[in-house]
């Protein structure tokens, strides 16, 4: 038995393939093999479409267990490492609304750190350990204020980790 481990990046998705009996690699490989696209419409702004996420971890599972041999089958787990602050929205019917504004969009930075004045310095300081300037919840605000169309649709906000446990399980959730 096995288990899969993913890490979603803004460059690329990699995927390791560990012994569950004995915990050591079996096999390491990423997809693409050139840098994923990061689409920046304005200076500042940075998106990458999760659905390419989907199919690029699709496609290095494909590759991990023909380079190993191990059929998918034999794996009994599953887990995801992620780039942070990345917003996916979807709709009721659980498809994206629009491209993920990804962990170095700066966009939102006024809005957050509008919500650091608001929340209280000493507040933000002590339990998020920094500002709120570039974090998920600036980028839902901004979404709202400027795509007002897309706002009215959104039914669940996740992280990049999240949508790809979206689509493996059907079921939203977050770390």
């Amino acid at each position: 038995m096995y288990y899969i481990g993913f890490d979603l990046g803004s460059s690329s998705v990699k995927a390791a393939l560990i012994d569950s009996l004995t915990g050591k690699s079996v096999g390491i490989t990423q997809y693409p093999e050139t840098e994923m696209a990061i689409e920046a419409e304005q200076p500042g702004w940075a998106e990458q479409d999760p659905n390419l996420w989907w199919q690029n971890i699709g496609k290095v599972t494909q590759k991990l267990l023909a380079q190993t041999g191990v059929s998918s089958n034999s794996i009994k787990g599953i887990g995801i490492a992620y780039q942070m602050h990345g917003m996916v929205v979807v709709d009721k019917n659980q498809e994206v609304l629009r491209p993920s504004i990804i962990w170095c969009d700066s966009r939102a930075v006024a809005i957050g750190n509008e919500a650091f004045i608001g929340a209280g310095e000493d507040k933000c300081v002590s339990n998020l350990l920094n500002s709120p300037g570039n974090f998920t919840l600036s980028k839902l605000k901004w979404v709202k204020e400027n795509e007002p169309e897309i706002f009215e649709k959104v039914d669940k906000l996740l992280l990049p980790g999240d949508f790809i446990a979206l689509k493996l399980t059907g079921e939203a959730t977050t770390t």
